[in-house]
C-alpha cells in the first residue's frame, strides 16, 4: 500500500510540475506575443481590449466623424473641458510638448481632446480652444449621448456639478490621456504625472514597435 502511495504521489508530482511549465511557457508565449511588451509601463485589469472602441463625434468644424476617421495616424486622445480652470489646460499643454519633440524626431502624432461638456463646448469653442494648444490639435464634441458613449469606451468617469442654470459650473473627471494608434487601437495611457519627454519617449516606442510588428 505504502509502494503505490508513493508512485500516486510521484505521479502527482509530475503533472504539477508538467503543469507549471505550461503556464510558465503559455506565459512567456503571450509576453512574445505582445509586439509592446518593450514598451509598457502600465497594466489595465482585463487588458487593453477593455479600453476603447468605435466612437461617433462632431469635429470641431462641425463635421460627424467616426473613430476611423480621427485615429488615421497614432494620436493622443485626451478627455477634458474647455471651461476647465485648471486640469486640463497643464494636461493639453503637455500633451502638445510631447507631440512637439516627437515631430522634431519625425515622428507624427495627432493629439485630440474629446470634451466631456458638449452643451458649451460647441464646434467653434473646441476650434478656439486647441487652437491655442497646438496647430494640430482636433477638437471634438457632440450631442451628451455622442460624448457619453465615447467616455464610457475610454472609462472616463465624469460628472458635472451642475446647480440650477449656473454657467459656470464645473466637471469632475479623471484625467488620463490615451495612446491610440491605427489598426491597433488602446495601447497605452498616460497619468498627469508623466513629463512631456517621457511621454514622447513611451510614444515613440510603442510607434516604432508598431512599425517593426506589422
Amino acid at each position: 500500500m505504502t509502494r503505490i502511495y508513493a508512485l500516486a504521489s510521484v505521479a502527482l508530482i509530475g503533472v504539477l510540475v508538467a503543469g507549471v511549465g505550461v503556464a510558465v511557457w503559455l506565459g512567456q508565449r503571450g509576453a512574445s506575443d505582445d509586439v509592446f511588451a518593450q514598451c509598457r509601463s502600465t497594466s489595465v485589469a482585463g487588458g487593453t481590449a477593455e479600453i476603447g472602441g468605435p466612437f461617433t463625434l462632431v469635429s470641431e468644424t462641425g463635421e460627424t466623424v467616426t473613430d476611423q476617421d480621427v485615429v488615421t495616424m497614432p494620436s493622443l486622445l485626451y478627455f477634458g473641458y474647455t471651461f476647465c480652470p485648471d486640469v486640463c489646460p497643464l494636461d493639453t499643454v503637455r500633451n502638445a510638448e510631447a507631440v512637439a519633440m516627437l515631430e522634431d524626431q519625425g515622428v507624427m502624432v495627432q493629439p485630440v481632446m474629446i470634451t466631456v461638456d458638449p452643451e458649451r463646448d460647441t464646434p467653434e469653442v473646441m476650434d478656439d480652444f486647441t487652437a491655442n494648444v497646438h496647430p494640430r490639435m482636433l477638437g471634438l464634441t457632440g450631442t451628451p449621448e455622442q460624448t457619453d458613449a465615447a467616455a464610457r469606451a475610454y472609462r472616463v468617469y465624469y460628472r458635472i456639478n451642475r446647480e440650477g442654470d449656473d454657467p459656470y459650473y464645473l466637471v469632475d473627471h479623471s484625467a488620463f490621456s490615451y495612446l491610440v494608434l491605427p489598426e491597433h487601437g488602446f495601447v497605452e495611457f498616460f497619468n498627469r504625472e508623466v513629463t512631456p519627454a517621457e511621454m514622447a519617449e513611451t510614444t515613440a516606442c510603442f510607434v516604432e514597435a508598431a512599425a517593426n510588428g506589422s
